[in-house]
């Protein structure tokens, strides 16, 4: 069967049930890979071995008496989950990617925490992300770098870049991010694996820390799209006090049955061209949408290109204040300002220039751009299914080229010029994914991205599963893996 690691999440749960396959061998593999390739990669910010060993003896204990009782086990029991480093776990440092931050332990679980243990997932550590999770690369003040194992000198993308080159390079078989402006589905396309944002509420955040302004979910990131259906049936499990709830599936059914399920003729709108202005399509950008609306063709989809709804200068002024704000309302320790980034420094230092006026306002900006697109993508067989874009505007870029650490303001250009597309689903609520349809001349990925209406994942889940058949990826891998 290979190495460990080139087996599906599905494929090691399976194993595991059946007694094919142990936990605690499974863990010790990943372990060891962490060891010998993570200082090249970036993946994690803490690695816990020891937890890890322990939840996979257990694991392992459970899944002997179930075999024995004949009982069923949830699909991920047994295996490895990493959860992004802006997310607690008792007992387990987070550091959120800031200096600021390296001593610190929390006591109580973040709900993604809770649910990843009812399920039997085992903790291999912290995933990498930038401080705070505010930028769209995995650069910090607490560990390397987060590089895509396709290009080494390039950067895996962020905010959940440690996530993302920890299963590309096979350091992980699934992993947890989060996304507040595309964190999960920018770095999916950097190291070509299948990223999906959940709509909003769909998995509730907190109890440590919420985004109120509903902008933030968590989600998965894996190389096909059943592991990324499996974890998302997890990670979607309501929680009490969640501010938002997404429509269910119906009773009985699950995200995973959803891959397995072909979607019925779908109208599909490309939109390839950004609506932020004054920001260029690379040509491998462009081909790669080309390519995909081909394909949703050949799969008998209609596809129709049009214009993008053009980004209003309050909506994207908005942004900008939200931004400001979770930037501001993160919890530095007093007196540690100075260990902060210049980019989370100036982000800080804008924030008391929004008024609770001009946030409450922003947010409303936000929420008639949700309309907007509602009423681009209305109710099945009058409207439009599926949005299609690129991802990103550029392919996987250099490592330290997003920001100016002089002059942080001139980061913004930079961004913005990488990542015009993904914010909007944020600012929506509605679900998307970077599928890994296409890679360049020179091997490195670069990923589509798909869009439906809010609360239907299902479709979305569905359609990504069928381009995964037509042309699977999975078969592609880094030479470092």
């Amino acid at each position: 069967m290979g190495q460990l690691h080139d087996l599906t999440a599905l494929e090691q749960g399976d194993a595991i049930r059946t007694g094919d396959l142990s936990p605690v061998e499974l863990t010790n593999h990943y372990l060891e890979r962490i060891e010998r390739l993570d200082a090249t990669v970036g993946a994690f910010i803490t690695v816990t071995p020891e937890v890890a060993r322990k939840q996979a003896a257990e694991a392992e204990q459970v899944a002997a008496e179930a075999r024995r009782e004949g009982r069923e086990l949830p699909p991920l029991h047994g295996v490895p989950v990493p959860v992004k480093d802006v997310t607690s776990v008792a007992g387990v440092r987070c550091t959120m990617g800031s200096a600021a931050l390296v001593d610190h332990v929390p006591t109580v679980d973040d709900h993604v925490a809770t649910k990843l243990r009812a399920a039997g997932t085992i903790l291999l550590g912290k995933t990498n992300t930038p401080e705070f999770a505010l930028p769209p690369y995995t650069e910090n003040r607490v560990a390397p770098p987060a590089r895509t194992p396709w290009a080494l000198d390039r950067s895996a993308g962020g905010s959940s870049g440690g996530a993302a080159t920890a299963v590309a390079s096979g350091l992980a078989p699934v992993a947890h991010g989060t996304d507040s402006g595309g964190s999960i589905r920018i770095p999916s396309s950097a190291c070509g694996l299948f990223g999906l944002k959940p709509s909003r509420g769909r998995v509730g955040d907190g109890p440590t820390l919420r985004d109120v302004s509903g902008m933030t979910t968590s989600g998965p990131l894996a190389r096909t799209v059943a592991d990324a259906a499996a974890l998302l049936d997890v990670l979607a499990a309501p929680m009490l006090g969640d501010p938002f709830t997404a429509p269910a599936l119906p009773p009985g059914e699950t995200f995973v049955q959803q891959a397995r399920r072909r979607p019925r003729a779908l109208r599909v709108a490309c939109m390839p061209e950004p609506s932020v202005p004054g920001v260029s399509l690379h040509p491998d950008c462009r081909k790669a949408v080309d390519e995909a609306a081909d394909l949703l063709r050949e799969l008998d989809h209609t596809v129709e290109e049009m214009a993008p709804p053009a980004m209003s200068a309050e909506a994207g002024a908005a942004l900008l204040d939200i931004w400001k704000v979770m930037a501001a309302t993160s919890p530095v320790p007093p007196g540690a300002e100075e260990l902060l980034t210049p980019l989370t420094r100036y982000l800080r230092a804008e924030a008391p220039g929004v008024s609770g006026v001009t946030y409450v306002q922003g947010l409303q900006e936000l929420r008639k751009l949700g309309q907007m697109i509602a009423d681009t993508i209305q109710p099945a067989g009058t409207g439009y299914d599926i949005i299609l874009t690129p991802t990103l505007a550029q392919p996987p870029v250099p490592v330290s080229s997003l920001h100016d650490d002089a002059n942080p303001a001139n980061g913004f250009e930079l961004m913005s010029a990488f990542t015009p597309y993904t914010m909007l689903y944020n600012a929506t609520g509605q679900p998307a994914a970077s599928v890994p349809l296409h890679w360049t001349a020179d091997n490195v990925p670069i990923g589509v991205m798909l869009a439906a209406r809010y609360g239907d994942e299902a479709t979305l889940i569905s359609l990504s599963a069928q381009l995964e058949e037509a042309r699977p990826w999975a078969a592609r891998v880094p030479s470092l893996r």
